[in-house]
């Protein structure tokens, strides 16, 4: 598979045809660090800033704070035991916000790669975040290219990451150990950087005329389809680095256009033929000649409308909200596409077509990746508000410190770092559709009475706001923790955890399902209708996945589950490239060692208990089996956690969970 080209040059992994150009890029950083005073020997920086100050910045940075995490989440997933982190930082190189493996962190932490320190050129000399930052474009920084020798165990690629308007606002970066050098890494960095940048776009002009296009209808809505704003008069706004690339023309040179001179229709003619296109597909032509299919969003003004209400259009209908970028062109699937043969998903199904339109709140259970928010997703599709928005919320995801004006917006000044004219909420932006709370369990403490607030009076107040605006929201919770637990122990509200608690279902983990093989079928044509195109514009064939892959796949326990399976398959079938089917050795190396290394059995976990400190819950024996995990791992959160099956998150929440049951002995 090969990705969008784009016109910014790329720094090549060593080895590659570019190292020539990496060589020279390399070089001058070096000039540059010496320039600063620096010298190769220097011990690094160990002056982060201060809390206070890391928390103004993260919210100078709120938008690209909060589009990241999700991108990070997902790349972390796919480079997950590769003895790395992921790392974002803003425009000066001071690091927001870092992922990644334990073991690793606690390496990095040593040369004070963590939130609160800046990576810029000139406090570190040449390292990817700062060069790249420098050169703006995408760098790679390998072993001993890295300016000061403490660094030098560290392999680096890093992109980055433009605003709507084509200003860097920060980058992101994997780093790991040089030993472990990978080529693929950059092009995930790329890619990733462009979702964020593509979030960011639609955030932007959501209130505007936007138009996806590509020369291929079946890459609309994927990382590559093109995406250029407008207002509703036909000035230029803006274009995304793909779009800026179809169209041959720079950021710069695009502003002196309309889009009549780029297109050669009028507003008006493009929103007929937008209502009139057969599956929303509008055909344009390019300055360059090139024919390529559009689809057309914008929003009809209240005016316009009966009953003063707004939609936005795609193509032939109202769609309600924008669609996610880094979805696919079409609409969210039902619950009936989500029933693939599994009784227990079924059952579920059945259940939840009871409850659907008659304002009950549905609670979805599951582990990690078991496909919770793709469940509230064909929830409110076959509602009555499937015209309406579908907001997600992850409630872990978010800082604490942020989440609450997230949720509610916030007026101009309401803190340090607010956007002028402040922010819409999220609980504003899904009104009159569906509220997706994810991982509600965390949802911190203080916060839980507001929302509580919230949606018993159908009422938000902005931060820094007296003014009280009415919302009508459909709202489904998921959370992969037990909330009678977190409500007995305190850390959930009672009232909240009752007015959440409607209909509530489990979905299963993968390795309970009889559908693992449709599944993954299903996973394979979907990532297929949504790749890149060769190099000569042609779509490859999907492969099909050999019956000896698939004795491995049930073979297998699936921590992550869907999620987990779900990225296997998408590297799988660039390793296949060109080939008929999937083979064991178009499969992550690190799949095949957790194959031949099966999780230990439960019974092997068990801790013999002294008499007289006999736990009473089976909660305590599962928490007393994970730390003794940990221990036989030597500390290693991440190898226990692939031992047990479980996310890190839950080995770290259990182990907390421990430490208020009796003493077991080392």
């Amino acid at each position: 598979m090969t990705i969008q080209p784009d016109p910014h040059p790329r720094a090549d992994a060593p080895g590659d045809t570019g190292q020539h150009e990496r060589a020279e890029l390399i070089a001058q950083a070096h000039q540059r660090s010496e320039s600063y005073g620096l010298r190769p020997y220097e011990s690094p920086d160990f002056c982060p800033v201060l809390q206070s100050e890391l928390k103004t910045r993260i919210e100078r940075s709120q938008s690209l704070f909060t589009y990241a995490l999700p991108v990070m989440e997902t790349l972390h997933d796919q480079i997950v035991d590769t003895q790395s982190m992921i790392v974002l930082t803003d425009a000066d190189g001071l690091i927001l916000h870092a992922m990644g493996d334990d073991d690793f962190l606690a390496r990095a932490d040593k040369i004070s790669l963590r939130p609160g320190s800046e990576w810029s050129e000139a406090r570190r000399g040449t390292n990817a975040i700062g060069t790249a930052l420098a050169e703006n474009r995408a760098t790679l920084v390998h072993g001993a290219d890295h300016y000061l020798e403490a660094n030098q165990f560290l392999t680096c690629s890093c992109m980055p990451i433009l605003d709507p308007y084509g200003k860097t606002v920060g980058a992101l970066d994997v780093t790991g150990d040089q030993r472990g050098f990978h080529k693929h890494t950059m092009a995930l960095v790329r890619m990733s950087a462009q979702m964020i940048e593509n979030q960011l776009f639609g955030n932007a002009f959501r209130d505007m005329v936007c138009i996806r296009f590509h020369s291929r209808a079946e890459f609309l809505g994927t990382l590559v389809e093109g995406i250029v704003s407008f207002t509703p008069g036909g000035r230029f706004l803006s274009a995304n680095r793909s779009g800026q690339f179809q169209l041959g023309l720079s950021i710069g040179a695009l502003q002196a256009h309309t889009f009549s001179s780029l297109f050669g229709l009028s507003m008006s003619q493009l929103f007929d033929a937008a209502r009139a296109a057969h599956a929303g597909i509008v055909p344009l032509h390019l300055p360059s000649g090139v024919k390529v299919s559009a689809r057309v969003e914008w929003k009809t003004p209240a005016a316009a409308l009966p009953g003063g209400n707004e939609a936005r259009h795609a193509g032939t209908g109202a769609t309600g909200m924008p669609r996610s970028l880094a979805a696919g062109p079409a609409p969210s699937p039902g619950l009936d596409e989500l029933d693939t043969g599994d009784a227990q998903i079924r059952a579920v199904i059945g259940k939840l077509r009871k409850v659907i339109g008659k304002d009950i709140p549905v609670m979805v259970l599951g582990e990690t990746g078991t496909g919770k928010e793709l469940m509230a997703r064909a929830i409110h599709a076959d509602s009555g508000r499937r015209a309406g928005p579908f907001i997600a919320v992850n409630c872990a995801s978010i800082p604490e410190n942020l989440i609450e004006s997230e949720l509610f917006g916030y007026e101009e000044g309401a803190f340090t770092g607010a956007r002028k004219k402040g922010g819409i909420g999220k609980m504003l932006l899904a009104n009159g559709g569906t509220l997706f709370l994810d991982e509600i369990g965390d949802m911190p403490l203080h916060l839980q009475g507001r929302l509580l607030r919230a949606l018993q009076e159908r009422a938000v107040s902005p931060l820094g706001s007296s003014k009280v605006i009415h919302i009508d929201v459909s709202v489904v919770c998921a959370t992969n923790r037990n909330l009678r637990d977190l409500v007995a122990s305190g850390q959930f509200r009672e009232d909240l955890y009752y007015r959440l608690n409607g209909l509530v279902v489990r979905l299963p983990a993968l390795r309970e399902r009889s559908d693992l093989d449709v599944v993954a079928g299903k996973l394979l044509r979907q990532d297929h209708g949504g790749g890149a195109a060769g190099a000569d514009g042609a779509v490859n064939d999907a492969p099909r996945i050999s019956e000896a892959v698939m004795a491995l796949f049930r073979r297998y326990h699936w921590p992550g589950n869907i999620r987990q399976l779900c990225n296997l398959l998408r590297t799988a079938r660039v390793m296949a490239e060109g080939e008929a089917e999937i083979t064991e050795e178009h499969l992550p190396d690190d799949f095949l060692d957790d194959l031949r290394e099966p999780p230990a059995p439960a019974a092997a976990l068990a801790v013999p208990t002294p008499p007289g400190a006999q736990p009473t819950r089976l909660a305590e024996v599962e928490a007393m089996a994970i730390v003794a995990t940990v221990k036989a791992h030597n500390g290693n959160i991440s190898a226990a956690a692939k031992a047990l099956g479980i996310s890190r998150n839950t080995v770290y929440r259990k182990m907390e969970e421990a430490r208020g049951l009796p003493h077991q002995g080392s």
